[in-house]
């Protein structure tokens, strides 16, 4: 029998502004360069430098893709001295990127085959 997933009542199909909604979530998680820094915030807070370090990226990149998804609602950010700190704050997105994530580590983990790539989806 399927569970039911996400607090929802029914197994009624989402509304066009939902899926419209998810599916914007969805596309800026799609670049492994932001995936690798919400996976990072995923773990704790950080400031732009700590995570150019941690995701092997450059400063101004890192900005910027802290930029997109601030601008989202992803992640938040607050001021400590001269630095500014960001963090996820919303424990349903911290969910989908450790469960993503961590699936696919374990499964890589299990053979020494690489992750499968998605067939259609030019993933």
């Amino acid at each position: 029998m399927a569970e039911n997933v996400g607090g929802v009542g029914s197994y009624e199909d989402p509304s066009a502004e939902v899926l419209t909604e998810a599916a914007a979530v969805f596309g800026l998680l799609a670049s492994s360069a932001r995936l690798h820094i919400m996976w990072a915030l995923s773990q704790g807070e950080s400031d732009v430098t700590h995570l150019a370090d941690r995701v092997g990226g450059a400063l101004p990149a890192v900005s910027q893709h802290l930029a997109k998804l601030k601008l989202a609602g992803l992640v938040r950010s607050r001021r400590e001295g001269r630095r500014q700190v960001y963090y996820v704050d919303d424990p349903d997105i911290v969910t989908v990127v450790r469960v993503m994530v961590g699936q696919l580590t374990a499964r890589s983990h299990q053979t020494t085959a690489p992750v499968r790539r998605l067939r259609g989806t030019g993933a």
